[in-house]
């Protein structure tokens, strides 16, 4: 891909860092549709905003934005290009561009602002349950009649549908699934999704820059160190600070702690729902010795609020690095058998291998990220590129598999188990001494942040004036993973669908905000 400086002709904005932003017209709005539709560039998120600004009487108004961060991956390039919205509308970038569709349904549901040409409008959060319209709009409306939703139709002769959810057996959060099949053959899958609003794009604004780190944390639960290094990077890209080199550290270490924790839990998981039960259990007890040695090391299973803006909140101790120690050596000693025993049995192998399919043109145009991206040839890692400290001093790879199947899924999980595991011990060697933060002055501007996740890259963009949060958009990998596992599913068996459901292992949660 080219550098993006060809596509950024607007109006620069001041303080926006480390990467520029850019207000277009609509006519360079659609030319960058264009693009990512050509494939010129790569869809990182897409929201809406209500920015502050001067009216004629030195009040303040707030004028409707959207803004639109893109990326060229070859050349590490990235940028957020801006549209002003003051008819309440803006061009579609999903009319040209399908990855955009679901982007711009929950701009509507919680701004108002609608995108002229857009293939779907449909709401996508709002399912008709909220006290107000357009909660994040500058004028929340009254609340819809609640009407059934529309599910795409399908026709042909034989076919039935199979509602799911949103209500699952166990302890799984809610989303609704809708199959149409042949027999037991899936013509179609749809999803709905936002049963878990939990208002966090609210509820920051206005929040001091600490209480929004807690909030961003728990965006969702199981990457809440990734969505922690995220929201930190971005605040301390407006503040132009960075985090001690010790603390810079320490973030890698729980983040490799976090990766290796639920891709140990994911290949179980994927194993027992191919009804090969032992690998479960044995992988659930080294997720186990992970989170135990989490807690340990860091006084939290997850982790959470231990990544804070300007560096980390808490040390690790002589003892907590010799827990993880013998984690890792307990680890290696017993992974490598379970990977034998994976690749060497035949119904697991059955079941896996060519389900679930991904093709290699359907990741690259959809951004995928993680391991749904890299198992269908996609080599993106938000560590290398754009890159971020420490992993510019660390020696790792990143394991790509073109087959795009389930067995693919696993492989990457399976190597990067691995690379975590050596990320780990050369971290614990290197860990250099030094102060855990930086303090953090008053600061106003805007902020971009990557943050490479166990499910792929996290964004996190901010406004802050002073101490205070004004805007905070936080976009989990899953936005660009769910709409895949719909086309993933499509002529295989119904059967299959929890298998091919866990290999994608979706957040619920980090999607619906």
């Amino acid at each position: 891909m080219p550098p993006l400086a060809d596509l950024l002709k607007g109006t620069a904005v001041e303080a926006h860092r480390p990467w520029p932003r850019v207000v277009v017209t609509h006519a360079v709005w659609r030319e960058i549709a264009h693009a990512l539709a050509q494939g010129r560039a790569t869809l990182l998120g897409l929201w809406g905003d209500q920015a502050a600004a001067p009216a004629v009487h030195k009040s303040m108004v707030h004028k409707p934005i959207v803004h639109m961060a893109i990326m060229s991956e070859e050349a590490c390039d990235i940028a957020v290009v801006s549209i002003d919205c003051p008819a309440g509308s803006f061009p579609s970038i999903g009319a040209e561009h399908p990855p955009a569709i679901r982007l711009e349904r929950a701009i509507f549901s919680l701004f108002g602002l609608e995108p002229i040409g857009a293939p779907d409008k449909r709401p996508w959060l709002d399912l008709g349950f909220w006290d107000v319209q357009y909660p994040l709009g500058a004028r929340a409306a009254a609340p819809a009649t609640r009407t059934a939703y529309a599910f795409l139709p399908v026709e042909g002769e034989s076919l039935h549908q199979i509602p799911v959810g949103p209500v699952h057996a166990g302890i799984i959060e809610p989303g609704h699934f809708r199959f149409t099949a042949g027999g037991e053959t899936v013509a179609r899958l749809e999803q709905r999704l936002g049963y878990v609003h939990k208002g966090i794009e609210s509820l920051m604004a206005g929040a001091t820059v600490e209480r929004a780190a807690q909030l961003a944390a728990r965006t969702c639960g199981d990457s809440t160190v990734a969505y922690g290094i995220a929201f930190a990077r971005a605040v301390e890209a407006v503040l132009q600070i960075e985090p001690p080199v010790r603390a810079a550290y320490l973030r890698a270490l729980m983040a490799e702690l976090e990766r290796l924790a639920n891709h140990l839990g994911d290949i179980g998981a994927i194993c027992n729902d191919a009804s090969f039960a032992l690998m479960h259990a044995h992988c659930g007890i080294l997720r186990e010795r992970v989170l135990r040695a989490a807690d340990a090391a860091f006084g939290h299973r997850l982790m959470m609020d231990r990544v804070v803006p300007g560096g980390v909140a808490g040390d690790l101790d002589p003892a907590g690095a010799a827990t993880i120690h013998e984690a890792l050596q307990d680890i290696r000693r017993r992974f490598s058998r379970l990977v034998e025993l994976y690749d060497n049995t035949a119904s697991l192998q059955d079941r896996t291998v060519a389900s679930g399919i991904v093709t290699a043109d359907l990741a690259r145009q959809f951004g995928a990220g993680g391991y749904v991206g890299r198992a269908s040839g996609r080599n993106f890692d938000a560590r290398r590129t754009p890159g971020y400290a420490p992993y510019d001093q660390l020696d790792f790879s990143v394991p790509v598999f073109t087959a795009g199947d389930v067995d693919a899924r696993v492989w990457v999980r399976i190597r990067e188990v691995e690379q975590s595991l050596a990320l780990i011990e050369q971290i614990l060697a290197r860990l250099p001494q030094g102060p855990l933060t930086m303090p953090l002055a008053e600061g106003a501007g805007e902020g971009l942040g990557l943050a490479e996740g166990f499910r792929g890259d996290v964004l996190a963009w901010v406004r802050l004036d002073g101490m205070r949060v004004e805007r905070c958009h936080l976009r989990d990998p899953s936005w660009f993973q769910w709409p895949l596992l719909e086309a993933a599913i499509e002529g295989n068996i119904v059967a299959d669908f929890p298998l091919c459901n866990k290999s994608f292992n979706c957040s619920y949660s980090g999607h619906d905000l």
